[in-house]
């Protein structure tokens, strides 16, 4: 994955964020999701400790809240289910704006959307400050397998050039006059989804054979070896730290 990649996700700007090494950041994200999910969920007050801590993060990394919030909506699936619990789980009951819920239920909306949207809040943060290429050298300083670390890498250049595909597709398609209009259209989307599928199997074995030509062994080489300081480390460690405190007075409150 050539130098300079970044995804839709990614807000280019100069900020102490931004200049963290990958792996300290992934780190970070990382404690303070398992901090978060840790948390009782009757200690209503540190889940909006730990959105305080997000806007920090966000203000520091030059984030508009509009941005975050735009890129927030991939959790509405979530919400919905979330909105359902207090109608469908059993037990005590309460009454709102007349309408009979379970207390339970409600309980458990709460724990899915203040835990959930705080996990997805720290992810797109993430990848505001964070080139795809960075947090794939970024897995490798964690150690994770290296397989794993090269599938990724493989899945997102290969999502790119799927997407393209799929676009010069829809061109020609339309350049013949063809729109898809109703369920009798649905033979030539699936004739073209048949066609993309051996194209792209097609072109990943030409790429296969091309690295194997070039040397390739099953590990790819390591370009760039990033490292971080000890007042990087204490930088990206102040997030999960300030949240495990706030995480013990909940358990102590609660």
């Amino acid at each position: 994955m050539g130098t300079g990649h970044a995804h839709k996700l990614y807000r280019h700007a100069h900020s102490p964020v931004h200049e963290l090494p990958p792996h300290t950041k992934l780190a970070a994200v990382l404690g303070f999701v398992v901090v978060v999910v840790s948390t009782p969920r009757e200690a209503v007050w540190a889940f909006a400790g730990y959105a305080l801590l997000l806007a920090v993060v966000a203000a520091k990394a030059r984030v508009p809240a509009g941005f975050l919030l735009k890129r927030l909506v991939i959790e509405v699936p979530f919400v919905a289910f979330a909105f359902l619990m207090p109608f469908v789980v059993p037990g005590e009951q309460t009454t709102v704006l007349g309408v009979s819920l379970s207390v339970p239920g409600l309980w458990g909306a709460w724990n899915v959307l203040a835990k959930g949207t705080l996990g997805v809040a720290a992810s797109v943060l993430l990848a505001s400050t964070t080139e795809l290429r960075a947090l794939l050298l970024g897995l490798q300083r964690l150690k994770l397998p290296p397989m794993l670390v090269q599938i990724a890498s493989f899945m997102i250049r290969y999502g790119d050039v799927i997407t393209d595909e799929m676009r010069r597709m829809s061109v020609a398609r339309r350049s013949r006059g063809f729109e898809a209009r109703g369920v009798r259209h649905w033979g030539v989307l699936a004739k073209s989804a048949g066609a993309l599928f051996i194209r792209s199997y097609e072109r990943g074995e030409r790429v296969h054979l091309a690295m194997v030509s070039r040397g390739y062994t099953g590990t790819m080489p390591v370009l760039d070896e990033v490292t971080a300081t000890r007042a990087q480390w204490t930088y990206a460690a102040a997030l999960p730290a300030t949240a495990l405190l706030i995480c013990l007075l909940g358990w102590t409150t609660s």
